[in-house]
């Protein structure tokens, strides 16, 4: 290949990195990726069938476990199975449009995830440490409006980090040290100057997950203290149960999408950032259904009730 075709391969597309080069352990990775695909995929479709289909979960905290399991779908579903396709293929590659749209569904996705869970945050406190006044805070059009401003905001941000991204000129190698196009790798690969580029997704990714988690903080201590005060044990059993999981997926999503994109990119270590990132791109979206279904009796009895009513509608 000539030198004029190589620069042209290089500006047009890129190559993905695999965990391993070994055949084995490729299987083994595509197959792993691909169980966690589907089971992402099928738990989030459960949580949006029955939160939909039953009645009773028709409440804003549900409404907003429906919006996040919607957009836990997407999420997975942008880097997943582009992945696996590099795991079993010879093809590594992806294009310059591919890689574009992979680093703004996972700026988009990222972004609203994170918005979502401060939303739910605020029901529970809204919940628990103002029930009287619930239905007059949490009314169906505050949600909705929650909603809309949360992905209006995604697609600024993203549309802005992207393009401000895809505005470098990419002139050194073009291999992406991770399975997916995300924004760190490819500023290692810019021969233009990145700092104004690492200063723009540092001081956005401290306002915005440091504010967020800030404010779920402060949410959950009032939480935690109102509910210290409830005189029967099993009320304050119930309240702990509907917050431990949120909990714990807000830590592990902040706290692996903070650890790839505050720190510098020079100090990066492929192997180490690829797992990281698998912990805010993959395992989030895994974990809701699971996390939120097995604890929470509502989902339960209606998954119950709508395999009962699929049953007789089959006979």
């Amino acid at each position: 290949m000539s030198k004029e075709n190589s620069n042209s391969t290089m500006k047009n597309e890129f190559l993905l990195t695999r965990f391993s080069d070994v055949w084995e352990y490729r299987i083994l990775h595509a197959m792993l990726f691909l169980l966690m695909y589907l089971a992402t995929l099928m738990g989030n479709l459960l949580i949006v069938s029955v939160t939909t289909l039953d009645m009773n979960l028709h409440t804003p905290m549900y409404f907003f476990l429906r919006n996040l399991s919607v957009l836990d779908m997407c999420y997975i579903s942008a880097t997943v199975p582009k992945a696996c396709a590099t795991f079993l293929t010879n093809n590594r590659t992806i294009s310059m449009a591919g890689c574009a749209s992979q680093v703004f569904m996972v700026f988009f996705c990222g972004f609203v995830e994170v918005m979502f869970l401060t939303s739910m945050a605020h029901d529970h406190y809204v919940a628990i440490c103002q029930p009287l006044h619930y239905p007059m805070i949490m009314t169906p059009r505050i949600c909705v409006w929650m909603t809309l401003a949360s992905v209006l905001s995604g697609l600024v941000f993203s549309g802005f980090h992207t393009g401000n991204t895809f505005w470098l000129h990419f002139c050194q190698s073009n291999v992406v040290n991770q399975f997916f196009c995300d924004t760190p790798s490819l500023l290692k690969l810019s021969c233009s100057n990145t700092f104004s580029n690492e200063i723009s997704i540092f001081i956005s990714t401290f306002l915005i997950v440091g504010g967020c988690f800030a404010f779920i903080t402060r949410s959950y201590v009032y939480i935690f203290f109102t509910v210290l005060k409830f005189p029967i044990s099993t009320d304050r059993g119930k309240a702990f149960s509907t917050c431990v999981p949120h909990i714990i997926i807000v830590s592990i999503f902040l706290l692996s999408g903070a650890a790839v994109h505050i720190k510098p990119t020079s100090n990066s270590h492929t192997i180490q950032d690829m797992i990281i990132s698998m912990f805010y791109s993959i395992v989030p979206p895994l974990l809701n259904p699971i996390i939120y279904s097995l604890r929470n009796k509502q989902i339960i009895e209606a998954v119950k009730k709508l395999m009962k009513r699929m049953l007789y509608s089959g006979k």
